[in-house]
């Protein structure tokens, strides 16, 4: 018996998968600033004023040294469209906010304020939380006191130091997050 199927290949690109990984390193001479290196690019980043550090605490302004994973991306779907990834994505709600506190049980996760409640909200008048790229570090256990929200977000324009976080252009986020899925390894150090 003779078979009329047609098999037809596609020939992928790497560019078509998500990254395997991305590595953010120091830049010589200042240790605030750094470059975030992914598939043969690599663009500026803003660091933690406390530069990067192994032993992170909270408030110490130190970015943590490590590997972590993106668990989703957050936008502001009021201010931008929604952008192509391989993550989980959710907009931000002007409720949205990040818990800070390691006294709460709720440390280091996601909490929804009232209207007046004081907290870390995620819906900020600059554009620094446009996009923040939510990593596992300190997620699996939470540790309280070993820091909270380090997100990869969009940079002040003059790459001032962040709290913690990577930081970069919203055209690097942009093209990062193409290329990013929840397996992409974020090496930092």
């Amino acid at each position: 018996m003779e078979s009329n199927a047609i098999s037809i290949t596609y020939k992928t690109d790497a560019r078509d998968r998500p990254l395997t990984a991305i590595r953010v390193h120091r830049a010589a001479g200042d240790p605030c600033r750094g470059w975030l290196t992914a598939d043969g690019w690599t663009v500026p980043v803003a660091l933690g004023r406390g530069g990067i550090l192994a032993n992170k605490r909270e408030g110490d302004g130190g970015t943590p040294r490590g590997i972590y994973h993106p668990l989703q991306l957050w936008w502001r779907a009021d201010r931008h469209p929604r952008p192509r990834t391989y993550l989980p994505v959710r907009p931000i709600r002007p409720e949205d906010a990040w818990c800070e506190d390691p006294q709460d049980r709720r440390y280091n996760q996601p909490i929804r304020l009232v209207r007046d409640q004081p907290g870390d909200r995620l819906t900020r008048e600059d554009h620094l939380y446009d996009f923040i790229v939510e990593t596992d570090h300190n997620s699996s256990p939470r540790i309280a006191g070993r820091g909270s929200a380090v997100f990869l977000h969009l940079a002040r324009t003059n790459f001032s130091p962040t709290a913690g976080c990577v930081s970069m252009t919203k055209s690097a986020m942009l093209r990062l997050l193409r290329r990013m899925g929840p397996q992409t390894k974020i090496k930092i150090g």
